[in-house]
Order: C-alpha cells, then structure tokens, then sequence
C-alpha cells in the first residue's frame, strides 16, 4: 500500500513516480474534454490541489514525452475511458502565477518576463521550424531570452498559440494556474489598477478570438470583475464554488477521507477530523480541505492544528473584516455564536469595492474558504444562502480578527467609559460613547432598518470587558415590558444600571426623545425584576442617536 505522503509537492509526475499516496481525480481530464466551451474558469480556494490537477492535465495532455507519461496513469480512472484515447496529442502551454507575489508592478513585471520566458524555452526548437517566418522568429527569440518589452508579454500566449499551430498543426492546450495571484499582492501593495491592466491585455489577448486556442483551462481564487477582465468572452464556462459540475474534482470528498483515515490507521478520528477541517460545501457536495487532511495524517502525534490557516498569510482577510461596517463585525459574532446569516452572493469580486458593500465582503469570504454557503431560498430576483463558519480551524480566525479589533480600538477608552457609568457620571459616559460610535459604526451600519439593534449590539460588546463582577442582560423581560440593557453588579454596594435606548424620529428633539426613553422605563417598571432582587441604587439610563450622533440622559 502507497504510505508516502506527498506533503508540499504540486507535481504530478513527481508524485507518480515516487509512488507517493494519489486521490485519484483524473476524471477531470473526462470532463474538461465534454466542456462545450474553449475556455473553461474553475475558482477554488487556495490549498485545494489545483496546481496539482492543472499538473495533471499538463501530463495527460502534453505531446512531449507522451509515451512516458502515458505510465503515470496506470490504474488511474481516466485510463479506462474513451477519452483516453487523447492521451499525449496536445502541445500545451503552462503558465503559473501563484508565486508572483511583490512589492512594486515592475518587480511583478519581471518575474512574469521570467515565467513566460521559461516556458518558451521549451519551444525553442520553433527557431528552426520551416513554418515561422524571420520575423515570428525573432518575437520568438525576443520571449525566449527574456527581453520582451511590456506589449510583447501581453500577446505573448496568443503568438506561441499561432507558431505551434503551425509547425504541429494543431491547436495547443493552455493551462494558467492560480491568474489571479498577482491581483491579490497587487491589492495589498497599492499596485492594483497597473496589475489589472496588465492582466486583462494579457488575458484578453490569449482567450479572446484566439482561432489557434483548442482549450484554455485557468484556475484561481475568484472570478475577478474589474475592469472587464473576462467580459466579452462568449466562450468561457465558469464553475465556482456554488456550480455542481466539476464539484468533486478539487478537495477531498467524505469517502475519500474516510479511505484516508483507514489507510493510515487512523479511523478512529473521523469525528474529530470532521469537525476540524469538513464544512467546506461545493455546488451542494461537502468537501474537505485536502491540505489540511494530509498534513493532519502526516503530523496526527501533534494533535489537531490549523494547518491551512498556517499555510498562508491571512492578512487581507484580516483587513478585510476589520475595516468593515460595523454591522458585519456584528454579524460575524452572530456565526461565531453558532447561528448563520442569509445573504446573497455575488461571483463577480471587485477588490475597491471590497470594504464598502456587506454584498461584496460575504462573497469574497465565501469564495476564498472562510465561510460555507447552503442555498436557502431561490427567487425570481436572487439567490439566498446560509452561510456559516466551515469549522473549527476557520472559526480560530474570526475570534482572534474579532478580539485583536476590539482590544485595539477600545481597551482604554471602554474602561474609561465604563468607570464613568458606575461613578453616575452621565455626561463623561455620553461624550466617550460618541467618540467611541464616531470610530467604529459607519454610516452604512446606522442607516439600516434596524439602527437600534446595532447600538444595542455595539454597546454590548463594550460591556463584555466588565468581566465576571457584572451580569449583564438584554431583552429580558421585567415589569410590564422588556429592557433593552442591564448590568447588574455582584456586589450590592454598586449601582444596577438598566439603559433604554431609542432612535430620534423625525417629530423628536433629542430631549423630547430621552424623556420619552425615560418614561418608558418608570411606566414599564423595568426596575421591577432587579428590586425584587434587593437591589436599592438603580440608574436609569436613557441613550438615544440620530445616526452617529448620540444623546445620554439619567
């Protein structure tokens, strides 16, 4: 039995040689092949084994020592279909970007020079070939030594689409793994709008119109809208993490996993397995991050870890949630809490537009892995998903995103205001409670329909730091209604606080709607419930807003 593990490695045939432990998922070459349309787009999360597979399709296909990767295939599944007959009848270009990861465009610039120059190299023959003229030559040679200008990288694939045409007769395959890499370090790096030019000339010029493509096959992480990168392509097919096709092709299945723990002995964590790495859900399949599983079974003495949280810098996803409306942080709190929200996704991911839509953010968290999606309603307008944290290891970084914002933004400030609660000091409390809403609420968050639960959620989560001496509640009934906060202290000596609040409405001043607030209170008798517990000191607090602007009255 194969017991080797391949940990790290993206090589197929160094895999198969090295008769290293395989899941067999060579049945994607069967359903690229039925794919109707030239150019087929699968987005997967990263560490999901698509340089392998993409690996994969470069063997099966590639006429290059055809014959010798013909035995890399034995006993796999593709060898007993039809299609195999395909086997070794393509020139193929293969092109990676998941390392073009810089500081500056021109830096990126080079390395792609250096990429596609790389895999020109492997047509270097085509300088003799009787089919090219001098001057395709010369282009040739220009992307073989690594001294194509911008313009000539950019139509670089479509030009070596054309020349082995010519000299094979047959139209190439073209596998481009991880496009959309670049994008990502180009977003963090403040390079962005070059990056997406560069990319969608590049794209644009190899997919667009190309009569010399037989099939391009790209991989990434997101479909990326910006700037038209793939509109005007009638001949793409996209499946994502929300289609069914392809849905089995990349991670690792329950049976797969369940023939994995057999095969190392280790059986009897499967339930431990799944809570910690299953969740993942693919056009209605669950799937489980394949990185995770091996390195899991590789390391299996250490415990459970969160390896693929490890894998990889998680930095924008940090960034991303931090600088958030105030109401997604909330509802983050709600998934970490165990309950999902229902929204809807969209494929289409626009980086500058990440921070300022709940739309866009729930969609890039989906579609990179943080996040699992189960339809939950279709409609004639939209599609309306559950979604919830996939498990345990992703659950580690929400808590620890949600902890590090709220200790940095509020740690002192919080203490200050909450000291001057407890000393009556309404006027104190009011004015650090509105510097504290100016800083983290966004007018998005308090121009929902619902601004009170999001002041109401807010200023629990400032409360959280009161610790163990206090018992905080809300909504719980008392008297004749329900109060919207209470604290109450361990200690008898310390004043119970109940706090109503209320939105302005349009026929309100701000005192007119803190004496409605207060009001309330005394008619509802909220301070029933607590007296009956003793308590005698009870502030009654009213705290009312008109958008970010706040009002406190005792």
């Amino acid at each position: 039995m194969k017991l080797n593990l391949p940990i790290g490695t993206s090589d197929f045939k160094e895999i198969r040689l090295q008769d290293s432990y395989y899941i067999d998922k060579s049945l994607l070459i069967k359903d690229v092949l039925h794919e109707k349309k030239k150019v087929i787009l699968l987005p997967r999360p990263r560490r999901f084994g698509k340089t392998l597979n993409m690996s994969m399709l470069r063997c099966f296909f590639d006429r290059e020592n055809a014959a010798e990767n013909k035995k890399l295939f034995e006993g796999l599944q593709i060898e007993q279909e039809p299609e195999f007959e395909e086997q070794g009848l393509y020139p193929v270009i293969f092109i990676s970007f998941k390392d073009i990861k810089t500081n500056t465009f021109e830096l990126a610039l080079d390395k792609i020079r250096d990429l596609i120059g790389s895999e020109f190299l492997k047509y270097k023959f085509l300088l003799q070939s009787e089919a090219l003229d001098e001057i395709e030559k010369d282009q040739l040679n220009q992307l073989i030594h690594f001294k194509a200008s911008r313009s000539q990288l950019e139509s670089a694939l479509k030009r070596l689409c054309k020349n082995l045409f010519d000299h094979f007769k047959q139209k190439p395959i073209v596998l481009i793994d991880e496009y959309d890499t670049p994008i990502h370090a180009s977003y963090t790096k403040r390079y962005y709008e070059e990056m997406i030019s560069f990319m969608s000339m590049f794209l644009g010029a190899t997919l667009k119109d190309n009569e010399y493509l037989h099939k391009c096959i790209l991989t990434g992480t997101l479909r990326i809208s910006k700037e038209s990168i793939f509109t005007g392509l009638n001949n793409i097919s996209i499946h994502s993490l929300l289609s069914a096709k392809f849905k089995d092709k990349f991670g690792f299945t329950q049976p797969e996993v369940t023939k994995v723990l057999e095969d190392f002995g280790l059986s009897f964590e499967i339930d431990e397995v799944r809570r910690w790495y299953n969740g993942y859900v693919v056009g209605g399949l669950d799937v489980y991050n394949p990185w995770s599983i091996v390195n899991f079974v590789q390391n299996h003495e250490d415990g459970f870890q969160p390896y693929w949280l490890n894998s990889s810098g998680n930095d924008l996803i940090k960034e991303i949630i931090k600088d958030s409306p105030y109401s997604v942080q909330l509802e983050i709190k709600d998934l970490l809490d165990g309950k999902p929200i229902v929204k809807t996704l969209k494929e289409n991911i626009s980086f500058p537009e990440m921070k300022n839509t709940e739309n866009s953010i729930y969609s890039f968290l989906f579609f990179s892995g943080y996040l699992k999606a189960r339809l939950h309603e279709h409609t004639e307008d939209a599609d309306y998903y559950h979604l919830s944290i996939p498990n345990v290891e992703v659950r580690r970084l929400y808590k620890e995103v949600i902890l590090n914002w709220f200790e940095e933004t509020f740690h002192d400030k919080s203490r200050m205001m909450l000291n001057a609660l407890f000393e009556k000091d309404t006027e104190l409390f009011g004015d650090i409670l509105s510097d504290c809403v100016l800083k983290a609420l966004s007018t998005y968050d308090v121009d929902k329909r619902e601004p009170e639960r999001v002041y109401q959620a807010f200023l629990l989560g400032l409360l959280v730091s009161l610790g163990a001496e206090y018992e905080v509640t809300s909504n719980r009934e008392s008297g004749y209604g329900r109060y919207d906060i209470c604290i109450i202290p361990l200690s008898k000596t310390k004043p119970c606080i109940i706090m109503e609040l209320k939105q302005i409405r349009k026929s309100e001043t701000a005192e007119t709607a803190l004496n409605s607030a207060l009001l309330q209170i005394e008619k509802q008798q909220y301070a029933a419930s607590i007296e009956q517990r003793g308590f005698t000191d009870i502030l009654k607090l009213a705290v009312v807003f008109d958008g970010k602007r706040v009002w406190v009255k005792s």
